[in-house]
């Protein structure tokens, strides 16, 4: 399967982005959470978004060449505007982390005030 992957390593700090975001779980959360599973006899299930990266919504105005093999007809130099998050770029797991959070709250769960990647809900 081909991919369009941005060149982020070209984007410069302040100038194209002004933060970096890394998903990690606590390893706190992660020993609770086996633990009740465990104690609990609750069933555990792990999943993976493949193409999760696309899914996200900018907020900044980010342009990008067309690529290889894609040109005009006319020849002329021309840039895509990107409306959603693309491999490659430093704005792109906040992106889609956002637009799940946003989801995630929509279908009445919140977030852990003291680990952001857990979510929970009350019944």
């Amino acid at each position: 399967m081909a991919r369009l992957v941005a060149k982020g390593y070209t984007q410069k700090y302040r100038v194209d982005y002004d933060e970096t975001f890394a998903l990690v779980a606590k390893i706190n959360t992660i020993r609770v959470l086996m633990s009740l599973a465990a104690n609990m006899d609750w069933p555990l299930q792990q999943f993976d978004v493949k193409n999760a990266f696309l899914h996200g919504d900018l907020n900044e105005e980010i342009y990008m060449d067309l690529p290889l093999g894609y040109n005009t007809s006319t020849g002329e130099k021309v840039v895509c505007r990107l409306k959603n998050s693309l491999y490659g770029l430093k704005q792109s797991l906040r992106a889609w982390f956002g637009r799940f959070t946003s989801f995630m709250k929509k279908i009445g769960y919140r977030k852990s005030n003291s680990d952001h990647t857990l979510f929970l809900k009350h019944r």
